[in-house]
Formats: structure tokens, C-alpha cells, sequence
């Protein structure tokens, strides 16, 4: 029997087919999914949803067999799609990049200071286009486009929100898993299912971060660093936690899911890789990638610190990121280097003291980890704890297919499935 997982990110969809016996990975299907829109607008960032539900349905019929008992689904979340009372998409999907609540609401503060919900998440972004005139008039609800494509799989004209999505738009109270503002869709805790896809039992979507958490970590111990684009530290909870660029999120088995996101993160070894490159072009007019070169560049015992929030913070867009430190001696670029993967995981570690959480073994995902030894030696130095990562490459996926098992109630509990995830 084979369990399917189904993960939209925000530049590709990722599909796998997991043997429910073994827990390897029997069959998995990556594309780039080319949705973006180009617009006027630098701070818009929107995706199209026709295109975006086309390639996850192509992929999906990779997948599928006669084997197939159930299908997972996850994929980005705090974006939104506005659908109308047939269940039909009547808008494109705006993504958690958008940036349309960071403009000015009146003359003291902007449209995400106004809610205090941090921009790209759908709470904000819906407000703005309402007051704006852009929601449109047909619009009827809206969710993640992961919860969309449930829709179209199980032909639903409403979506059933897994509280991990919907607490992903903002507004919403984790007591009592109730938004404090009008909301149109039921939401679930549970392990639920959304319906069925050419009779196979699917899965209600959930949230990539919960999924990306469920499927890495076989302990709720465990503490998960996944680096990539951006960069994430994630612990379960019994208890909500706060704090300064903390975010506590619904998990499963009534605990929660305590969050600290970088928004540079990985982005910053790549802005580095970038400058690298771009010397080298002007030097030689090759344009050639750095990552090789970079990970051979010596390194010294250096002074050199860099802040590698050079895209700010959620909670304070403002900030910029800098290098300090630099002298005459250890000015090179092995040193640089070091000095950003080192500020990569010191913003993390902040976030961990933050979470006031004990640390005794990390779990890494994300390519920004897989692909980076010195990045890995350094979590385990900074954080005082060995690591361990999952074999399987797609956590998100995996752990939507680990889901979907649960909801179908044919494979066990949540501790049951769990421990079909392998580490090297």
C-alpha cells in the first residue's frame, strides 16, 4: 500500500508516493511551476492559480496507482485565493511574498500596523483589496491554494481549513481556534478529510510548516532548523510561547507549534554567492555559480559577525542587515563567508533562547542545510547538539502523506506513522 503527498510551495509542487510498510519514498516528481505574474508593482506578488492547479493535477496523476489509500495535501501557507459560491478560484493566489501591507494605511501607519498581523498574511492582504476596491465582487471566502486544490480534488464548493492554514492568515484566536473577525469557511483541529479523489480518501490540507515539522521529527523533543529561501526554528509545545518574531501555530494532538522565521535566512548565503559571481563577471565575463568555490575559500579565526536580516524582520520591516568586525587581517572572502552562515544561525539560536526551550537534538531540512556542511557544523556548535537529517528530501510532502495515513484512520495514531521517518 502506498500513501501520496502533494506539496505546492512557491516555486515548485512537489509529489511523492510513500511505501506506508517501509516508509521509503517509491516514486517523487519535482516541476517548477512558472506562476508568478509579472505586474506593475514591485511589492505585489501574485501567482496563477490556473496554472498552479493544472501542474499539481498532472503531477498527481503520476502518482496515483491502484495502491494509492489515501492523498496528503500541503503547500504554501498566509497566501490567499478568493473562490465563489461554486467553489471556483476568482482571483489569482497572493502569495505570503506579497508585500501590499507594508503600504501606508493613513499617515501614521500601514495597513499591517493597523491589523497588527505581519504583511503576506491573508487577513491583511484581504483587507487591503477590500478597502481598496480589489476583492472581487463574486468572492465569497477565501483560503490557502492548497486548500483549493482539495476543493477541486473532492469537488467541494467550500473548503474545511485545518487550523494550521488558518492561522496562517492572521486573526486568529489559538484558545479558541475562532478568528475575531468574520470568517465564511469551517475550521478543523482534527485529522480530517476534505473528501475523496476517484474514491481515494483525501486528506484535509494542511499547512507546509506543520508539515514540513510532521514529517522531520520523529520526537516532540526534537527541534528542527530548515533552511532555504528563508529560514525556520520550529519546537512542539504544550503551551502557547511568545515573544519578539516568535509565532506560536496549531500543531496536532491539541500542542502547538512554536515558530521563529527569518525571512533572509538561506537568501543571504545566496545575495553572497550573487556578489561572488557578479566579480567574477566583471572580471572575466563568465558568468559561473560560486557555491563550489565558496566552499573551498580558507577560513581563520576572525572577528568578522554579520546580522543577516537584510530583509527585516516580520515584525520590523526596517531592519537592515550589516557586517562588523572587519580589519585589515580578516578581510577575505572564506571569512565572509563563515560571517554569514555564522549570522544565519545566531538570528535562529536568538529565536530558540526567545522560545526558553531545552535543545538535545536538531533536525535539519531545507537544501540550504542538506547542501551545506560548514552550516551544519556551525547549528551544532552554536546550538550545543548534534543533528540529524531526515533521508527523504521532501519533509513537507512526506509529512502530508503521514497526515493523510492518520485521517484515514487505516494506519494507526500520529506516533504510529512517525516512525516510519529514517535519518542518516
Amino acid at each position: 500500500m502506498n500513501a501520496v503527498g502533494i506539496d505546492i510551495g512557491t516555486t515548485s509542487i512537489c509529489g511523492i508516493v510513500l511505501d506506508t510498510g517501509t516508509g521509503e519514498i517509491i516514486k517523487s516528481v519535482t516541476e517548477n511551476s512558472n506562476a508568478f505574474i509579472d505586474t506593475e508593482n514591485d511589492w505585489e506578488k501574485i501567482q496563477s492559480v490556473e496554472k498552479i492547479i493544472s501542474l499539481a493535477e498532472k503531477i498527481l496523476e503520476k502518482l496515483v496507482n491502484e495502491n494509492t489509500k489515501v492523498i496528503g495535501v500541503t503547500g504554501q501557507m498566509h497566501g490567499i485565493v478568493y473562490f465563489d459560491e461554486c467553489g471556483n478560484a476568482v482571483s489569482p493566489l497572493y502569495t505570503w511574498q506579497d508585500g501590499r501591507g507594508n503600504l501606508p494605511f493613513d499617515q501614521s501607519q500601514t495597513y499591517s500596523e493597523y491589523l497588527g498581523i505581519p504583511s503576506g498574511y491573508g487577513a491583511v492582504t484581504d483587507f487591503y483589496n477590500t478597502k481598496n476596491g480589489i476583492k472581487p465582487i463574486e468572492a465569497v471566502g477565501y483560503c490557502t491554494i492548497h486548500d483549493y486544490f482539495a476543493m477541486t480534488l473532492t469537488g467541494r464548493k467550500m473548503p474545511l481549513i485545518h487550523t494550521s492554514d488558518a492561522a496562517s492568515f492572521g486573526g486568529f484566536d489559538l484558545n479558541s481556534s475562532q478568528f475575531n473577525h468574520p470568517f465564511s469557511s469551517e475550521v478543523t483541529a482534527g485529522f480530517d478529510l476534505a473528501g475523496e479523489y476517484k474514491g481515494i480518501p483525501v486528506s484535509v490540507a494542511i499547512g507546509d510548516n506543520q508539515a514540513s515539522v510532521f514529517g522531520a521529527m520523529s520526537s516532540d523533543e526534537d527541534i528542527l532548523l530548515n533552511i532555504g529561501t528563508g529560514s525556520q526554528i520550529s519546537a512542539i509545545s504544550p503551551t502557547i510561547v511568545t515573544g519578539d518574531n516568535i509565532e506560536t501555530r496549531p500543531y496536532f494532538d491539541r500542542k502547538y507549534l512554536v515558530v521563529g522565521a527569518a525571512l533572509c535566512g538561506g537568501r543571504a548565503y545566496s545575495m553572497l554567492e550573487k556578489f561572488y559571481s557578479d566579480i567574477v563577471f566583471a572580471a572575466t565575463g563568465e558568468r559561473r555559480t560560486m557555491y563550489d568555490v565558496m566552499a573551498s575559500m580558507p577560513i581563520t579565526d576572525s572577528d568578522m559577525r554579520a546580522d543577516t536580516r537584510f530583509d527585516g524582520t516580520r515584525a520590523n520591516p526596517a531592519i537592515t542587515g550589516s557586517i562588523t568586525g572587519i580589519t585589515t587581517r580578516n578581510f577575505t572572502p572564506g571569512n565572509m563567508r563563515r560571517a554569514v552562515l555564522e549570522g544565519i544561525i545566531a538570528e535562529l539560536h536568538d529565536m530558540l533562547e526567545q522560545m526558553k526551550m531545552p535543545c538535545t537534538r536538531l533536525i535539519g531540512s531545507g537544501n540550504g542545510i542538506r547542501k551545506n556542511k560548514t552550516l551544519q557544523q556551525i547549528a551544532e556548535q552554536v546550538f550545543g547538539a548534534t543533528m540529524k537529517i531526515p533521508v527523504h528530501m521532501e519533509e513537507a510532502a512526506f509529512g502530508a502523506a503521514l497526515y493523510g495515513m492518520v485521517a484515514s484512520q487505516k494506519f494507526g495514531t500520529a506516533q504510529d506513522v512517525k516512525a516510519l521517518i529514517q535519518y542518516k
